[in-house]
């Protein structure tokens, strides 16, 4: 399956890579190129039906049974129980502060704890933390110093007292997986909630919401080769009894609840054209069935691909003693690394790693938690190299040579 791999056909599909050859895209965590199809659903929707939705004139109609349609793609994306459950919007930070107010109004003691974590982005943290004014106690659920997250070191925090576990699917800077079920098991076991941040999860494997039994869910489009947008996932009975704001006129239950004011239209049919190319993708390796069966042949085979772009990355970073943190087990990360060579400034490389053609990224990854934990300043940071399933061996190695020779 790894050898089979249509890495070229992939390529091809996407007008950016060609145009900026020989340039390689290696900040795909920090927002991925789009397919052609996806950049045709845009145009498409700017150029024939760019109105309001809710019209009974047949362009306002078409608007309409886009973004329905979009719901329902996304919907099998994910494994919803109910389109009704997937609800658009600007952007998942955005969604995690909407519930998080809204858990903020319903919590009250004795059960008022939420469980955080030191890997996550900031913006599955410090919404949370915002909470402490209205009584929220936070519990941190630590890493592992091999910069993973484990559920036997959450059990012992979980009790009647914890609300929710708040954490993410894959560390966007060391792309660690994260065992979700196993983390919804045990917070449910306690009478807890389970908000999963699965906004770097999107690209490299398939969630599966329902397998998953989390209560929650959260994502960005940007990522996933979809223009910027983001969507809430929630259990239906969850969503209703949440505590939004709308217009008296707004019905009182999801999606419509959710989905407060005019959201970027355009950008919702650009990622239901991204669903579109996982599921083409399915087929072009013979998945037969629904669209699901074909989405879980693409992101599998996708899954399998990006293991193998992990495993040469973490050998070329070998060759020059870069110190990466994180797994070195390509099973059970995806291909977004973050290191640091002993003696240069991260800024420097990255800028010298542009002039020879490569877009990689320094800082502190929006995780200032996690940087304290690897003993990092936020000034200074690490650098990540992130890459996807249209990146290939042959860039990996030249980004090596190129490394080797900046770095010296």
């Amino acid at each position: 399956m790894t050898a089979a791999f249509p890495v070229q056909d992939a390529r091809a599909k996407f007008p950016a890579l060609e145009r900026s050859a020989p340039f390689a895209y290696f900040d795909n965590a920090a927002g991925a190129q789009l397919p052609q199809n996806v950049l045709d659903a845009v145009a498409h929707h700017l150029l024939e039906i760019n109105v309001q939705r809710g019209g009974r004139y047949a362009k306002s109609r078409a608007v309409d049974a886009m973004i329905a349609a979009s719901r329902e793609k996304v919907a099998a994306w994910i494994n919803a129980n109910d389109p009704s459950e997937v609800c658009f919007g600007m952007n998942a930070t955005s969604f995690i502060r909407m519930v998080s107010l809204a858990v903020g109004q319903t919590i009250a003691a004795p059960r008022n704890r939420i469980v955080v974590t030191d890997l996550d982005h900031d913006a599955n943290v410090a919404t949370w933390r915002a909470l402490e004014r209205m009584g929220v106690e936070i519990v941190w659920w630590r890493m592992r110093d091999g910069g993973t997250l484990q559920v036997e070191d959450l059990v012992p925090l979980l009790d009647s007292r914890v609300r929710l576990v708040a954490c993410t699917s894959v560390s966007h800077a060391l792309g660690s997986l994260v065992d979700i079920a196993g983390v919804a098991r045990a917070a449910h076991a306690v009478g807890a909630e389970m908000f999963v941040d699965s906004v770097h999860y999107g690209p490299h494997a398939l969630a599966d919401v329902q397998a998953w039994d989390c209560d929650y869910l959260v994502c960005s489009g940007y990522k996933a080769f979809s223009p910027h947008m983001g969507f809430l996932w929630g259990k239906r009975d969850k969503l209703i009894a949440l505590p939004t704001f709308r217009e008296e006129f707004i019905p009182d239950e999801p999606p419509h609840k959710v989905e407060a004011g005019t959201f970027i239209f355009e950008n919702v049919a650009g990622m239901g054209a991204a669903v579109d190319y996982f599921e083409a993708l399915g087929r072009q390796l013979g998945a037969n069935g629904d669209r699901r069966a074909a989405l879980v042949a693409a992101m599998d085979a996708i899954q399998v691909y990006e293991q193998t772009l992990s495993r040469a990355m973490l050998d070329e970073l070998k060759t020059v003693g870069a110190t990466v943190y994180g797994l070195d087990d390509e099973t059970r990360r995806v291909p977004t690394i973050a290191f640091n060579v002993e003696g240069r400034e991260p800024r420097r490389v990255v800028e010298a790693m542009s002039d020879e053609g490569f877009g990689i990224r320094d800082g502190h990854m929006y995780a200032p938690r996690l940087m304290e934990r690897l003993g990092l300043s936020m000034d200074r940071g690490c650098m990540r190299v992130s890459l996807v399933h249209y990146n290939t061996l042959e860039e990996i190695a030249r980004f090596g040579a190129a490394l080797r020779r900046v770095v010296g």
